[in-house]
């Protein structure tokens, strides 16, 4: 059974940093590009930053410079350290695991980030 655990979110200031982490199971986590999706109410979900199986990351312009994707294959683990936050990446953000079949596609339960004065 695959599971993609998130955690880390919270509440922020506006300028502060939060960094989340996803812990996958069930799957060779090596062989899987892995990625942060977010959504806020009444919107598509949208890619944040992503990391291929060889360690090739990929962002959303509006993340660019603030925002870090990275991952550790001896912990299962993809991180995501978000800094100079704004009130506009108040989100849910997802974990997501696409299967190197193309077959399936894996996400976390979600987590909350609200940045807020």
């Amino acid at each position: 059974q695959v599971q993609l655990a998130e955690s880390g979110g919270g509440l922020v200031q506006p300028g502060g940093s939060l960094r989340l982490s996803c812990v996958a199971s069930g799957i060779i986590f090596s062989t899987y590009a892995m990625g942060w999706y977010r959504q806020v109410p009444g919107k598509q979900r949208e890619l944040v930053a992503r990391v291929t199986s060889g360690g090739f990351t990929d962002y959303a312009d509006s993340v660019k410079g603030r925002f870090t994707i990275s991952r550790d294959n001896t912990k299962n683990t993809v991180a995501l350290q978000m800094n100079s936050l704004k009130p506009e990446d108040t989100a849910v953000y997802y974990c997501n695991a696409p299967s190197p079949s193309g077959f399936r596609n894996y996400w976390g339960q979600g987590t909350q980030v609200t940045v807020s004065s």
